[in-house]
């Protein structure tokens, strides 16, 4: 019988704190070469959406995400981020659990974009605003929160925004410039509109860059990608199929202008080089991450009331 963790069960195993603590040590022990991955295989129907599938290795596990993205979902009652994961025994290849992907997709989105800011951001940065009110917004202003920042949301839909912010505990931004002027910064939009333009981003800045995980999105111009102090979650993923793949095709940035973040955690790379600094992270979504948040969840099974499934 494996145990099968639903959205609430992924929620009750794994608050924000622990997300954030599990993605960050995933992101070292990537950068370690101990956790392994292979780029993520989209399978598209666009314009409706698309599929992909995340394997990973790490831990004494192997985990395979197959997910869907498809934004026009809430127009028709539906999550835009559905799917499963399966964790397996990596010695014997036995299934161990069968995980909600949107669940972990959302806890691992929260915890990157913040550990990114928290890593890339000023020291004495004061605000910190979240643009997007979905799920995966949700996620990373629940995860400020968890660490101790006061957080603003905003959203093109104000009224989710304040019944965000009021199940949350966050504040709302009374808007969108005010929200883009934050310290520290998230986006996490379709992707579908240029949020950042040319000479948007102020002296100090950080900005975490969540939406565009997919070719053809993007939250931000390209001569602002080039004008910026720019990380990555991984640099195969993000060169192709994130924000940054638009600014590699133009030339306006290589391989040399980019750093991952998980060698900045582990010390072997250089994270901000100034308070002028502007910093940037584009997050395009890593299957250890998701692996890091299943594990995370697994090892609270004995606590929770889960449905066991007949394989």
């Amino acid at each position: 019988m494996v145990p099968f963790f639903s959205a609430r069960d992924v929620a009750a195993a794994v608050p924000p704190a622990q997300a954030y603590a599990a993605v960050r040590e995933a992101f070292v022990a990537h950068a370690r070469g101990e956790w392994s991955m292979q780029p993520k295989l989209y399978v598209a129907n666009y314009p409706a959406g698309d599929f992909r599938a995340m394997p990973a290795l790490g831990g004494g596990h192997a985990l395979l995400k197959w997910v869907t993205s498809f934004p026009g979902n809430p127009a028709r009652g539906l999550p835009t981020v559905t799917g499963l994961v399966v964790l397996s025994n990596a010695d014997t290849g036995m299934v161990e659990a069968i995980l909600d992907a949107g669940s972990v997709t959302a806890l691992r989105t929260g915890a990157a974009a913040v550990i990114a800011a928290d890593v890339l951001g000023r020291q004495d940065a004061e605000t910190a605003a979240v643009v997007g009110a979905g799920v995966n917004g949700r996620a990373a202003a629940q995860t400020f929160i968890a660490l101790g920042r006061r957080v603003s949301l905003w959203d093109v839909d104000r009224d989710h925004a304040e019944a965000a912010a009021a199940e949350l505990g966050a504040e709302v931004s009374a808007s969108r410039e005010e929200a883009l002027a934050a310290d520290l910064l998230v986006t996490v939009t379709p992707g579908r509109e240029i949020l950042l333009a040319e000479g948007s981003l102020r002296p100090g800045q950080h900005v975490s860059l969540m939406g565009a995980d997919g070719p053809g999105k993007a939250e931000i111009a390209i001569p602002e990608i080039a004008r910026a102090h720019v990380f990555c979650d991984e640099w195969e993923q993000a060169s192709h199929g994130g924000e940054l793949a638009a600014a590699v095709e133009a030339k306006a940035i290589s391989r040399e202008d980019v750093t991952e973040l998980g060698a900045v955690l582990l010390g072997a790379a250089e994270g901000r080089r100034s308070p002028d600094d502007v910093t940037l992270f584009d997050s395009t979504g890593l299957a250890i991450q998701d692996l890091a948040v299943a594990i995370a969840a697994c090892e609270r099974a004995g606590e929770l009331d889960l449905r066991l499934l007949d394989l």
